[in-house]
């Protein structure tokens, strides 16, 4: 889930905030029907939540360890860019 770097924008833009498909949609550059499809494969995964609000559907990451892994698997990459060993 997290190699689709669309998929770590919206991650990163709901861990966050409550957004809708619209606004994410705006903030990404992208049309609402490939959003959607990321939600749902995010949603599958168990990373976002959603609940209505009116006609609205609105998203969030499930949780504060979402953030979390984001920022872990940032740091990771750019160790890895910029040849800064581990030291696990």
């Amino acid at each position: 889930m997290l190699s689709d770097p669309t998929r770590l924008r919206l991650l990163w833009l709901l861990s966050g905030d409550e957004l809708d498909v619209g606004s994410l949609a705006e903030r990404v550059s992208l049309a609402r029907p490939a959003v959607s499809q990321h939600l749902a494969k995010l949603e599958l995964a168990g990373l976002v939540i959603r609940r209505r609000d009116g006609r609205r559907m609105l998203y969030r990451t499930r949780g504060g360890h979402v953030r979390r892994l984001l920022v872990e698997a940032l740091n990771a990459a750019e160790h890895h860019v910029r040849g800064i060993p581990d030291h696990d």
